[in-house]
């Protein structure tokens, strides 16, 4: 009998989760053995980690158990870390468990944190957007809150947070952060003006890229809730309870988020694919570069916009769909076909302001308030849909209304 092919899948964030939910619909464990690997036995949903961290939902309700959603009895699911990939030796080498080799390998592993140069970056500012870093920046903020009625002579500094830029990520939790802020306040006696909170953007705008109307309609109501913009002002280094501008101007703060953009994930250089900053230009098929046998995708892939010469932003619904056809192509493979190449669809981009605010476009629609917000609750329980069912959305999805 013929020896069925090994197919490794590396992380479980979307873009994993999604090919090994394709790969045990498509083959099962009759014409292949495929694993999972993650660090956790859980998947979380990076699109929703601004709320943990602000403490505007519980972490529990952005994670799902992986066996809940993919069977092991046809996904074998391994717990461990990646320290390398040979791909020569067409091996994976885990930190706890034995090596793993693959016929074909799928790598998802996420992304880190894009300094810039900027330095103290790792030092001083919670840049882990991870379910463990969420719950540590929640845990960092209440506990400032406590510290300032604890002390006779509190420093402004306590009570003032720094988020270093003002894209996607940033605006998010910043929008959640103010809707927080009120109920903390209350909670510690804390006076609202003791309360500072910044958000520092190196381009000329915020959330570049969006249309100028919904950057306004944003920004208006976020100065609104007493967010103070700086904008096409670049951070040169970040100290222990401070941030240095380029122009020479201190902002004094015991609590900066760094959420200026990521790279892909060091596994990718360390395994000589050849990448820019981490994210790997794929083939058309998402297979790296001369590699036949390694796909990759997610936050370390890297696919260009022919419309606009610019590479897609790294985001869930490019993963959740590049998942989908890593999967299919795998499958083609073993079964003696042909890969396929892949074609985003972007369906739209809509972020949250906390409450229930939100802004974005739908198929190019505009959208503004409570109707943005219900599309996208209503984008995330299609996810959870397709990633799990009815009974996973019903669980874990998001009242629209």
């Amino acid at each position: 009998m013929a020896r069925k092919p090994h197919v490794v899948i590396l992380g479980a964030g979307y873009g994993g989760m999604m090919t090994a939910n394709q790969l045990q619909k498509k083959l099962g464990t009759d014409r292949a053995n495929i694993t999972l690997v993650n660090k956790h036995d859980y998947h979380y949903q990076t699109t929703w980690l601004h709320e943990p961290a602000a403490g505007t939902l519980h972490h529990d309700n952005a994670r799902v158990e992986i066996r809940k959603v993919l069977n092991p009895g046809k996904v074998n699911i391994v717990k461990d870390t990646v320290e390398q990939v040979k791909t020569e030796e067409k091996q994976v080498v885990l930190k706890n468990g034995e090596d793993l080799s693959y016929d074909y390998l799928v790598i998802a592993v996420g992304s880190i944190a894009e300094t810039f140069g900027v330095e103290g970056v790792y030092e001083h500012s919670y840049h882990k957007w991870t379910l463990d870093g969420a719950r540590e920046l929640k845990d960092k903020i209440e506990f400032q809150f406590a510290k300032h009625r604890n002390q006779e002579n509190p420093e402004e500094e306590d009570l003032t947070f720094v988020v270093a830029g003002a894209g996607f990520t940033g605006i998010e939790f910043i929008g959640e952060l103010t809707e927080r802020v009120p109920e903390l306040c209350e909670q510690y006696d804390v006076p609202r003006e003791k309360v500072r909170m910044y958000v520092i953007e190196a381009a000329p705008t915020a959330l570049p890229g969006f249309d100028p109307e919904l950057v306004e309609y944003a920004m208006n109501l976020l100065e609104h809730r007493g967010v103070e913009f700086k904008i096409n002002k670049p951070i040169s280094e970040v100290q222990e309870g401070k941030v240095i501008l380029k122009d020479g101007e201190e902002i004094s703060a015991n609590t900066v988020i760094w959420a200026t953009g990521v790279r892909g994930n060091p596994i990718i250089e360390d395994a000589g694919i050849e990448a820019n900053r981490g994210r790997v230009k794929v083939e058309p098929d998402l297979r790296a570069p001369g590699l036949e046998d390694v796909f990759v995708i997610g936050d370390c892939s890297l696919i260009i916009n022919e419309e606009t010469e610019r590479p897609y932003p790294p985001t869930a619904q490019i993963a959740m769909q590049q998942g989908t056809k890593a999967g299919e192509n795998i499958t083609n493979l073993i079964m003696g076909g042909a890969t396929t190449n892949f074609q985003p669809e972007i369906l739209g981009t809509l972020a949250s302001l906390g409450g229930k605010e939100a802004m974005g476009t739908v198929k190019s629609r505009k959208m503004y308030g409570r109707s943005a917000l219900f599309m996208k609750h209503m984008s995330d329980n299609r996810y959870l849909m397709k990633l799990g069912g009815l009974s996973l959305m019903l669980t874990k999805g998001r009242n629209p209304l």
